[in-house]
């Protein structure tokens, strides 16, 4: 498996909708709507997020998962990932990416953390309300006091503005929607 960054705009969108609708699901309400919206007009203008991209030899895609910078920009917390094809590829995503970034990773199951271990996270700390907070071993904190808060979304305004926003909502939506059906087949490496 090979990663790659997808940074062309059209791409980068429709992979992002792909990963919103995958990791939500259809039964999500407007949850996959307001994420991809905040990941596309916030964190991707502000260059705090990565979305990355599992393919095949070939280039397709195989899995997807989006980073989001700490706010001293030294760590990366893996905010959201799924699998495109049935065969363990998010596994072998995550496992690169456990390698070559500071990654973070926040669990609050222990089947979860145990697919992360499986993943080569081996550093791990009792975060807040029963989470447990994973680190790669680029990640350079050495305890959780040296974490730094990872830039977050405030999805109550973004969904306050697409309710007092009727344009903005429909706007999004069909953005939304365009990148779901422009979704490739191939990206390019």
């Amino acid at each position: 498996m090979k990663v790659v960054q997808i940074k062309e705009a059209g791409q980068r969108d429709a992979c992002l909708a792909r990963l919103c609708a995958e990791v939500y699901g259809q039964k999500a309400g407007l949850t996959p709507l307001v994420v991809f919206t905040g990941a596309r007009n916030v964190l991707f203008k502000q260059e705090v997020a990565r979305l990355l991209a599992g393919v095949d030899k070939a280039g397709k895609p195989q899995a997807l998962a989006l980073l989001v910078l700490d706010e001293t920009g030294e760590g990366m917390t893996l905010t959201h990932a799924c699998e495109l094809e049935p065969n363990g590829a998010k596994q072998r995503l995550i496992s690169e990416l456990t390698l070559k970034a500071p990654l973070r990773v926040e669990v609050d199951s222990a089947e979860l953390e145990a697919f992360y271990q499986s993943c080569g996270i081996k550093r791990w700390f009792n975060g807040a309300d029963h989470k447990r907070i994973g680190l790669s071993v680029r990640h350079p904190a050495g305890s959780q006091e040296e974490l730094a808060a990872t830039v977050a979304l405030d999805e109550a305004l973004i969904l306050r503005r697409f309710k007092h926003d009727a344009k903005a909502f429909e706007s999004a939506k069909q953005d939304f929607l365009n990148g779901l059906n422009q979704f490739p087949a191939f990206l390019n490496a």
